[in-house]
């Protein structure tokens, strides 16, 4: 029921699901209550004219990124740790396993792997059946790792996690049984990363932030009066950057009302 509801539940808190809440209100209110309901249609337009905003999409998601850079020098490691939320299963008409927002992770991961910072890719990552049918997300991951020069001798596999809290837990497991004790490469999205380095931390895992997907790059200069005027218009791409800054967000109160963090 938990994982139901963490699902369920934050969706009316992000912008759209809250703006659409707003405007369930109106409709409700609207004959009684007309001037509560103009309140409410008013607080909906507020709400997703700010939310896909480019300049405050930006400021929000780059407030998370920019918690954990990427080093110059990334550290020898006892393994790599790549955090599910990257795939979509081989459902038809699909040909093959793919790659969703996220691949970047799993491209990364097997950069660092090719590269020889660890001997061991730990592929982390369940998927919940009624939500998002398919083979369990370590094992398409895996599927896709192997052709970019992964083999499968050095992979390892958490194919039961169903949030960032489950993943931790269990690659402490694997890293236990595996008796690796030296530090690990974490790689995940630069805005879950916040997040993700509390958890594994909060378990006492030696955990080095090596993050990618970022969503936020510096130009180097500012962007030219034509783009700025086109960035000020509302657009679904801001609204998607600042819904999954609200994920975050959520996501570590919640976190740390539960003691997870």
């Amino acid at each position: 029921m938990f994982l139901f509801l963490s699902k369920l539940l934050p969706l009316f808190f992000y912008p759209l699901g809250l703006s659409c809440l707003c405007l369930g209100i109106a409709v409700i209110t609207f004959w009684r209550r007309p001037r509560f309901a103009a309140g409410a249609v008013a607080l909906a337009l507020t709400i997703l004219l700010l939310a896909s905003n480019t300049f405050l999409a930006r400021a929000l998601v780059g407030s998370l990124e920019q918690q954990f850079l990427p080093a110059t020098a990334i550290p020898q490691a006892e393994a790599i740790v790549v955090l599910g939320g990257c795939t979509r299963s081989q459902l038809s008409p699909r040909p093959w396993v793919e790659v969703s927002e996220g691949g970047d992770r799993l491209l990364y991961g097997a950069k660092l792997y090719r590269e020889g910072q660890a001997p061991w890719i730990i592929l982390a990552g369940g998927r919940v059946e009624w939500r998002h049918p398919g083979a369990a997300e370590s094992l398409d991951m895996a599927e896709l790792i192997e052709p970019m020069g992964v083999p499968s001798s050095a992979i390892l596999q958490d194919p039961l996690s169903l949030n960032t809290r489950e993943n931790a837990v269990n690659v402490k497991q694997i890293l236990d049984d595996k008796q690796l004790q030296g530090p690990i490469l974490l790689v995940t999205s630069a805005s879950h990363m916040p997040r993700a380095m509390a958890i594994f931390r909060h378990l006492d895992i030696d955990a080095i932030a090596t993050p990618t997907d970022f969503l936020v790059a510096d130009l180097g200069q500012r962007p030219g009066i034509m783009a700025s005027l086109l960035e000020m218009v509302p657009n679904v791409e801001a609204l998607e950057m600042t819904t999954r800054a609200s994920k975050e967000y959520l996501g570590w109160c919640i976190y740390r009302l539960r003691g997870w963090l």
